[in-house]
């Protein structure tokens, strides 16, 4: 669960513990562990491209989520935009749209919401490529 790097900084450098609540939109770097509430965004700093969160059993968002890479024990209320991996271990519950590259789900894990690929941007240009290159080679009649 945590031995897997995504490009960037993701060691731990933020953390919300268990017990306490943040009210408003929290912006982290690097990575990130929800042990505690919040109730508002969550995004990593570096955009979607890079940062690390982990919500812990224990944890809750209540909000938007935008990280790289996501791990879920705990809950999401809201939806969630990755641009590498979401990991969702047995625990989690997720309410709201799962945007993401890759996807692992163990089993026990409950979403409530429609899971979105979104390829990245290199595949959707080679797609398109294909599209293109499959119409010109069409015959005329």
């Amino acid at each position: 669960m945590f031995g897997k790097k995504s490009n960037g900084d993701t060691h731990i450098a933020s953390l919300i513990g268990a017990g306490s609540t943040l009210v408003g939109d929290f912006t982290f770097a690097g990575g990130l562990r929800v042990d505690g509430t919040v109730q508002g965004s969550v995004r990593c700093s570096g955009g979607e491209g890079s940062g690390l969160l982990i919500v812990s059993e224990k944890g809750a968002i209540e909000g938007e989520v935008r990280a790289a890479h996501l791990v879920v024990a705990g809950r999401i209320a809201g939806p969630v935009h990755t641009s590498e991996v979401v990991e969702l271990q047995p625990t989690a519950r997720v309410t709201g749209d799962v945007h993401y590259r890759a996807l692992e789900i163990h089993h026990g894990a409950v979403i409530e919401g429609r899971l979105i690929h979104e390829p990245a941007a290199q595949e959707a240009r080679s797609g398109l490529k294909l599209a293109v290159g499959a119409a010109g080679a069409a015959p005329k009649t």
